[in-house]
């Protein structure tokens, strides 16, 4: 009985830091290509949404393990939860596929103001119209049900991210560090089609600056950027197509004329 009690215990671990708890898009649900919807609340354990001061929304696809998903919109630019308990995001109808089913997720990276960040996730869903394709790697690795990764309560670790390796601060935001060594998030994986809009959409908000007159120190901090590394591969194979045949007509007589 002892033994069951503590497996059902340990089931339920993951679940006390749920923090932000997502209600759309629905569990196994479907939603078209283009603006995507999101809403979410205070699932009522963990920290609170009080307690979060600003957040960054990823739209992911893959498996639930962070080397088998990639991002699919990525990342939105930073935003305050005054704002309310709901966002949008633009998904390109050629950013990805939709097979297999329940293939995407959303990821929510929070800086709480006591230090530290919470990354939560929503469960699976379908994105119907969409027009592109998931690296073989990427596609064998999502699961059958809706079940999105587990969240991560790291609000204990600080603000600022220790030293140890490019993946030290996976998951802060970049301006909420602090120190020598700053950590920059992965680069995303490129869609196989990319649009040209007539207006581009920053991937982060302008910097403030302002117009010196004088000579300045050498600035100290910080002084490296460290980039998470890949997480996906990607594997190529030969042209199987037979080579096109030599011209043989009005080119061939011209190609002719040149040889000697």
């Amino acid at each position: 009985m002892q033994v069951r009690l503590l497996s059902l215990i340990s089931s339920l671990a993951p679940l006390a830091l749920a923090d932000i708890k997502f209600t759309s898009p629905a569990s196994g649900g479907s939603v078209p290509a283009g603006v995507l919807n999101i809403q979410w609340e205070d699932s009522g354990s963990g920290t609170p949404l009080s307690s979060l001061v600003n957040y960054q929304l990823f739209l992911m696809a893959g498996g639930n393990d962070a080397s088998t998903a990639i991002p699919i919109v990525n990342p939105t630019t930073p935003s305050t939860f005054q704002g309310g308990s709901a966002a949008a995001l633009q998904v390109p109808a050629s950013a990805g596929a939709s097979t297999p089913a329940n293939a995407y997720y959303i990821k929510i990276v929070a800086a709480a103001s006591q230090g530290g960040q919470i990354i939560n996730y929503s469960d699976r869903f379908t994105i119907t119209g969409m027009t592109g394709s998931f690296p073989p790697a990427i596609a064998s690795a999502i699961p059958g049900g809706t079940a999105g990764p587990q969240n991560e309560d790291q609000v204990s670790n600080g603000a600022t991210p220790a030293a140890g390796g490019a993946d030290a601060g996976k998951g802060t935001l970049y301006m909420d560090q602090t120190g020598l060594t700053k950590y920059a998030p992965m680069v995303g994986l490129p869609p196989t089609k990319i649009s040209a809009p007539k207006v581009p959409t920053p991937q982060n908000p302008t910097s403030a600056f302002t117009i010196v007159k004088t000579p300045l120190p050498i600035a100290t901090s910080p002084a490296t950027t460290v980039t998470a590394s890949n997480t996906f591969s990607v594997s190529s194979m030969e042209n199987p197509a037979s080579p096109a045949p030599m011209p043989s007509d009005d080119m061939a007589k011209f190609l002719n004329r040149w040889k000697d």
